[in-house]
């Protein structure tokens, strides 16, 4: 097969090794549904993984946690140097998350608030690293009929879906 008749997820693959890794761990759970991933840990401070969780964290923005650390103040301190100690953290064993830093917001067309938790930048990251690496073994068991908590997928979705079927 040539590159220009490759797949755009194989082709992503091979440009792109975490998700190369998401597509490999997508494939075995999907193979085999009764799989147990026992192996996963060294996943988590992969250097590659740690930077696309931050790439994600940053793009959406969001306010500091308990440590009152922006995300400013994490690109002064140093990306790089901040993902190093959060992967020792994790290789070693001795990662603990931050206390949340608890807050109300106004909801919607009320004068209620609700609570809303806001975790440390470096929790937010470890959050969405774990996300990276189990995302697709779950994916793998979803049905097409599934539309909640998933990605690319939305309620409006679900209804598009309730239309066309009648």
């Amino acid at each position: 097969m040539s590159a220009g008749s490759a797949s755009s997820a194989a082709l992503g693959s091979v440009l792109d090794p975490v998700r190369a890794l998401q597509h490999a761990l997508y494939r075995a759970a999907k193979a085999d549904p009764g799989r147990r991933f026992h192996a996963l840990r060294d996943k988590v401070f992969r250097r590659d993984v740690l930077w696309r969780a931050w790439v994600g964290v940053r793009r959406n923005k969001g306010a500091p946690g308990i440590d009152r650390t922006t995300l400013a103040q994490v690109e002064e301190y140093g990306v790089a140097r901040l993902l190093d100690e959060v992967a020792v953290e994790l290789q070693r064993g001795r990662y603990r998350p931050l206390p949340t830093r608890g807050v109300f917001i106004p909801k919607p067309g009320t004068t209620e608030r609700r609570p809303l938790s806001i975790p440390a930048v470096r929790d937010r990251v470890v959050q969405a690293v774990v996300k990276i690496v189990l995302e697709p073994i779950f994916e793998a068991d979803m049905l097409p009929c599934s539309f909640g908590f998933r990605s690319k997928r939305s309620a409006h979705d679900a209804l598009q879906v309730l239309v066309d079927e009648s």
